[in-house]
Order: C-alpha cells, then structure tokens, then sequence
C-alpha cells in the first residue's frame, strides 16, 4: 500500500478501503505521507466525493488521532451547536447560554474566523481578559459550575482536522461536503456529546450558496452523525443578508447582550431560539420542540440566560460588568455614514459584500496569524424592508485604521440594493432535517 496508489485509486473513483483512508491520515501525521501527496489526495476528493462508508471512516480517524474530552464527571445531556459560518453570526453567544438556563450542559468548542465569516472566539475575545484556552479538566469544570463553556480546540484534539484543514485552506478544497463531515463531527465528537445541533448557512454569505448544497451538506452531516451513534438536527438558515445589525466582534457582543437583555434584532431572537430549543429537546428535557422553544423563552424572558452568559464571562477571566455595562468594551476611534444614494425601500444587502467590508477593517483574518481589530466594523441601520430617503443613512462604519476605510465604504455602499417597493418580509429559517434519536 503507498500513497501514490490511493491517490490512484480515489482519483479514478474507486472507493477506498477503511484500511486505505486510515494509511493517508495517520501516514500524513507520522511524516510518512507528504503534504503534496495529502494535497492531491484532498483535490481528488474534492472533485470525485466520498460514499457515506467512506466518510464515516475518515471521520472515524480523524477523531481517533487525538484526545477526546472527558465530561464523566458533568450530570446531564451534553449538547452542543455548530454553525457552518456566516456574517454576523453572533448565535453561539444567545444559544449556549439559553441553553445552559434551561438545563443542557453546554461543552462548546469553537473557532476563529477566516475570510468574510467571523469566529466566536474572536467576539468573545473581545471581552477584557477573557481566555478560551483550556485543558480538557478545566472545560469540564466549567461545564459544571456554569452550565456552558466556550473554548477553542485544544491541539490534542483531531490534530488530524487542523493539520488536514490547513491543507484544504490553501488548496482550495474547502467547499468538499465529505472533508467538511469529518473536519466538523470529528471535533465535536471528541468533545463527549450526547447531541448536536447544526445551523447550516445557505446564501451569499455562506460557504454553501444554494439550498441544494446546504441540503445535501446537512444531510451527509446528519446520516455521518448517526453512523456514529451522535443523535444530530439540522436548520438551514438564510445568510443572503448579514444576520442581526452588527458585524464586527465588539458590537456582535453588544446586541449579543442586547438579545439576551430582552432586546435586540427580532432575526437574532428567533434564529438563537430556533436553535436552542432543538438543543433543549435533543437533550431529553423536553418531549416536543415546541414545548422546548416555550422553555427557552421563558429563560430568555426572566432573565436566566443573561445571569449565565455573565456568569460564564467570569469564569472564563472576562470583565463580566461588561454584561452589565457595555461601554467598558474596546471601541472604534473613528466612525463614518454610508448614505442613500436615493429614495426607495431595502430590497437586498449582499452579506459577502458586507463581510469583505469589515474584514477590510481588521475585523477579521485572510491568514490565520493576521491580527483582529476587536473594535471595529458595521452596524447596518436600515435593514431589509427598511424605507429610505436620498441621504438617509444605510449603515455606520467604526474604524480605527484609516488604510481601509475608504475601500470598506465603497464596499457597504455597493452591498445595499435598493427598489421601489418594500419586500416581503420572510424567516431566516428555512428548513428543518430531523433526526430519528433523542439524548439519553
């Protein structure tokens, strides 16, 4: 068996052997298998695909070349949520701790942003002194204590994925949908679920632009999970326009606030409760999901999930009167208007224009070493549907650097489509694949 013959084999279509994808990975992390060889092999899937066997077994080796997180001692549904990447997808910092507030154990591992999509990690890091680095013992204790934790991937974990990932980043083999099944379940089985919850992004500011590739993405998300004894849902959601007012990591983090505060934009409200309240029902702790989204309501309402996302901002080393007081977060020196060129309505705003834009100010990373500006980018004032005069503003743009100011502007100007008519107002949920298990 070498390497030269898989790539062969995989590039003419034959389906590989368990044996076979187990010699690529395992050889390519010993040194034995080259980062050419791996990239050709990655480019072969790419263009041929995988069949489900086959994708189970990558994800099965993937998981296996590291650590597993060990939440023995946490009592109750381990449940967790993974989101394929959007613009202003500020979610994970609502859901995790509506969740938490209702009962799931929330062990969340996470990412930083890449391109025009934002990270959790890099809002959250927003956050005075807040760290997302942990040992697996600490991440348990924190599940524990608080009901959540947010962390990044340990290097113990699915070493596999990131050394795999960074391949498939410069290659060109992102947008692969059995490469990213085993990139996302490998991870998150290492993390000791009972369940997973996956918003799969469909749109201009998605990885996956149509329904039809969102679709099938969930589905082979959903079918590997089950492979694997993981009980698994999947909402596609709309990402044509940024989601909520705000991109940046800062002002995500302020209308994170603002929502789980009982305010905020209704489309961040109803995606993040949506979620949470499938995360509630695959825990077990509610029979249906409509009796779960009645759940995480009410925690929304009373308060609860605020007194958790403030306590889990302490226990992670974060200001946590930042919750409290929002101002004590890193601001933008300079900010400019984007104006109306004319009157009419919002028809579109185009979201991968928009995260160009902010990615422009520093608000996101082409390279994985490239610094964040956590103060800046966008706050969208006129949303879809919203009604404008010639001079109106469209959005604001918070900037610190003035290199890209002027180039980010062009951009958010251009995002905005406008028309004499107001669209018709429609969800950010789209659809809703089930799965057949519930946690035990």
């Amino acid at each position: 068996m070498t390497a030269y013959e898989i790539i062969l084999r995989k590039r003419d279509g034959d389906e590989l052997s368990s044996d076979e994808i187990r010699f690529m990975v395992e050889g390519f992390l010993a040194g034995d298998v080259a980062d050419y060889q791996m990239s050709a092999f990655l480019m072969a899937v790419f263009f041929v695909g995988m069949t489900d066997a086959e994708t189970e077994t990558l994800t099965r080796v993937m998981l296996g070349s590291g650590a597993t997180l060990d939440l023995s001692r946490v009592e109750g549904a381990k449940v967790d949520k993974h989101s394929t990447g959007g613009v202003g997808d500020k979610l994970s910092l609502v859901i995790a701790p509506v969740a938490a507030a209702a009962g799931v154990r929330v062990p969340m591992i996470s990412g930083r942003g890449l391109g025009h999509t934002g990270g959790t990690l890099d809002k959250l890091e927003s956050i005075p002194g807040l760290k997302t680095d942990f040992a697996s013992g600490d991440v348990a204790r924190l599940v524990d204590e608080v009901g959540m934790a947010i962390v990044g991937q340990s290097p113990e974990v699915a070493p596999a994925d990131r050394r795999m990932y960074a391949l498939r980043d410069v290659t060109a083999t992102i947008e692969c949908v059995p490469l990213i099944v085993g990139s996302i379940l490998s991870k998150k089985l290492a993390a000791g679920l009972d369940a997973l919850v996956l918003d799969v992004k469909v749109g201009r500011g998605a990885f996956m632009g149509t329904l039809e590739t969102a679709r099938r993405l969930a589905q082979a998300l959903i079918a590997t999970a089950d492979r694997l004894g993981l009980p698994a849902v999947a909402l596609l959601t709309d990402m044509e326009s940024p989601l909520g007012r705000t991109v940046g990591n800062a002002l995500e983090v302020v209308e994170a606030i603002d929502v789980l505060s009982g305010g905020g934009p209704p489309d961040v409200r109803e995606t993040s409760l949506a979620i949470a309240a499938r995360m509630i029902h695959l825990a077990g702790l509610e029979p249906v999901p409509a009796a779960a989204l009645v759940r995480a309501e009410a925690v929304l309402t009373d308060g609860s999930a605020l007194g958790v996302f403030e306590r889990f901002v302490a226990a992670q080393g974060g200001d946590a009167a930042a919750v409290r007081d929002p101002s004590r977060l890193p601001r933008a020196a300079n900010t400019r208007e984007v104006v109306s060129p004319r009157p009419g309505h919002v028809v579109a705003i185009d979201a991968l224009e928009i995260g160009l834009a902010s990615l422009g100010l520093g608000a996101g990373r082409t390279t994985v070493d490239d610094p964040i500006d956590p103060a800046v980018g966008l706050e969208i004032v006129a949303p879809v549907g919203a009604a404008v005069s010639a001079g109106d503003p469209l959005a604001v743009v918070h900037w610190n650097d003035p290199t890209g100011i002027a180039a980010a502007v062009d951009r958010v100007g251009a995002a905005f489509a406008l028309g004499d008519e107001r669209p018709e107002p429609r969800s950010r949920l789209i659809e809703v694949l089930e799965c057949e298990h519930r946690a035990p």
